[in-house]
């Protein structure tokens, strides 16, 4: 197991934060919220009641030896919990590697570069799904499963049926393990992490037993369904042809839902500070944009309204079979009549309002960071930063996801801890998004959970010249994606291959000219996910 200084740079912090509970913020109740969804949890599921029976009693000498007992073993765990780091985890929906430190220097997104400068930016990190439910399970469980956005509700299906043998979540596993667990937004699929008509329902929860408490803050909203797709000042989605695929309107954060969202996050991080109970914390932020519609404050599409964007890559719509789509979440927005792939001043508007929504996620990041350092717990925090899937603007003619294409599947991860090695320095190591549930217990030095299909990033956070392994994908099709190449396997038997050496953009399919190697790509990609079938 690590020790907590395996990590932190001193006891210092830890200390800080004892004192701080101790001796600052008296504990209270979660922090209202207008139109908050969120309610806290029982104990984990089997931990049951902190009560004894009465053979406990003082009255039965051996009571008396065996409530010293467990008053020591009590006693010993909190110790533990309370000398392990906290955990901040920022989760932002459909963000591509569309950022200044992943290259991108139009970008302004000076809060997660920061960020990034702290710690290690994983440049080729793979999520496990392009679509928001699906990838989210692979985060949540650190495990490949089903490829639809209902994967964590029939997971919860399956934790309710008589006799469930079903793995701890990583919350859950946190939890169980000493921690606070809060999730705020969307760090589900639904945010909030409820399900029902309006996503609001208590009885349906996504992830049963593993929040401590789990919350969105839906305001002029309504429900967490709601602000989902909301636009400025309590705009929700009826029809979607109805609802403009972009806007950008004068206000402060909280005309959107995200700025409620960072604002219940900054309450949930007062609380989690002053808490007495010697618990660290686990803390989830999900951020909303730049998921559709691409509505922003104007203050953050001011910089890119007179700037030149450099040309989309290869906007061709690919030859042959491929998991090419037409774009239809994008497409059945309103757009006034125009089609991103015929008109070039739209399509550059897009792009635009894009990066704006970009840029106001990254403000958000900002001031929960920023936060974090107010209070103090900074160096007892390990911080990650994840995008649950990529999004094309235009690359192969679509404008969305859910395709088996680089710009689908590759997101930004970054990960920053106090006194790690070589921080600013990113890494070209092939990762997955499973990854991260085995990593975190791993700085946590909680016990390895055996039980999930990814690996510790360890040597890479060790290291930034750490090899990497492969990644794989699945949507209508399954992919692995080596060093070098990109495989996709259809249903049928179809197949695409992509020489990354040759043709980094995926145009070209060369299957017949690497039949060797394609069926090496079959033989690793069915031995990976035969845990998942």
């Amino acid at each position: 197991m690590m020790t907590r200084e395996a990590i932190l740079t001193s006891s210092t912090a830890l200390r800080r934060r004892n004192d701080v509970r101790r001796n600052g913020r008296d504990a209270g109740g979660p922090p209202s919220g207008e139109g908050s969804y969120g309610a806290a949890g029982g104990p984990p599921s089997g931990e049951g009641s902190y009560g004894a029976p009465a053979m406990f009693g003082f009255s039965n000498p051996l009571g008396v030896l065996l409530c010293l007992l467990l008053t020591c073993l009590l006693g010993t765990s909190a110790a533990v919990a309370a000398d392990r780091p906290n955990v901040l985890l920022l989760c932002i929906d459909d963000l591509r590697p569309e950022l200044a430190c992943f290259g991108k220097d139009y970008i302004h997104s000076p809060n997660i570069d920061q960020l990034a400068a702290a710690g290690r930016s994983f440049h080729r990190h793979y999520v496990q799904a392009p679509t928001c439910g699906a990838s989210r399970y692979a985060l949540l469980t650190g495990r490949y499963g089903p490829s639809g956005n209902g994967a964590l509700f029939a997971r919860a299906k399956q934790v309710a049926s008589p006799n469930a043998n079903v793995p701890p979540s990583m919350p859950g596993w946190f939890r169980q393990h000493g921690y606070t667990t809060v999730s705020v937004g969307k760090v589900s699929h639904h945010p909030g992490g409820r399900g029902g008509s309006d996503w609001d329902n208590d009885q349906q929860p996504e992830m049963p037993g593993d929040w401590t408490r789990h919350l969105l803050p839906a305001g002029s909203w309504q429900h967490p369904r709601g602000a989902m797709h909301g636009l400025a000042n309590g705009e929700i989605r009826g029809q979607a042809g109805k609802m403009d695929v972009f806007q950008s309107v004068e206000g402060p954060d909280t005309i959107y839902p995200d700025g409620l969202i960072t604002n219940r996050a900054l309450e949930e991080l007062e609380q989690l500070a002053g808490e007495t109970t010697e618990q660290p914390f686990f803390l989830a932020v999900g951020i909303i944009r730049p998921h559709l519609p691409f509505g922003a404050p104007a203050q953050y599409m001011q910089p890119y309204r007179d700037i030149e964007l450099p040309a989309v890559a290869h906007p061709e719509k690919p030859d042959g079979k491929t998991t090419w789509h037409g774009s239809g979440e994008f497409m059945k927005y309103n757009r006034w009549g125009r089609n991103p792939n015929e008109d070039a001043e739209f399509a550059t508007a897009v792009r635009k309002h894009y990066a704006a929504c970009v840029s106001f996620a990254d403000a958000q990041v900002g001031r929960v960071m920023q936060r974090l350092d107010e209070l103090g717990l900074r160096d007892d925090t390990i911080v990650i930063l994840w995008g649950d899937h990529g999004w094309h603007l235009g690359e192969h003619a679509v404008w969305g996801k859910h395709t088996l294409f680089e710009e689908s599947l590759r997101s930004p991860l970054i990960v920053s801890y106090p006194d790690i090695p070589a921080p600013g320095q990113s890494t070209q190591a092939i990762v997955e998004t499973l990854d991260l549930f085995p990593t975190l217990a791993d700085l946590a030095g909680l016990p390895k959970p055996d039980f999930v299909h990814g690996a510790s990033l360890r040597p890479q956070l060790e290291s930034p010249q750490a090899d990497g392994g492969t990644a794989i994908s699945y949507a209508s099709a399954r992919t692995i994606r080596t060093d070098t190449d990109r495989t996709i396997f259809h249903k049928g038997g179809h197949v695409e291959f992509y020489d990354h050496r040759r043709d980094p953009g995926e145009t070209q399919n060369t299957a017949a000219e690497h039949a060797e190697i394609v069926k090496k790509r079959r033989e690793t990609l069915e031995q990976r996910l035969a845990d998942r079938d």
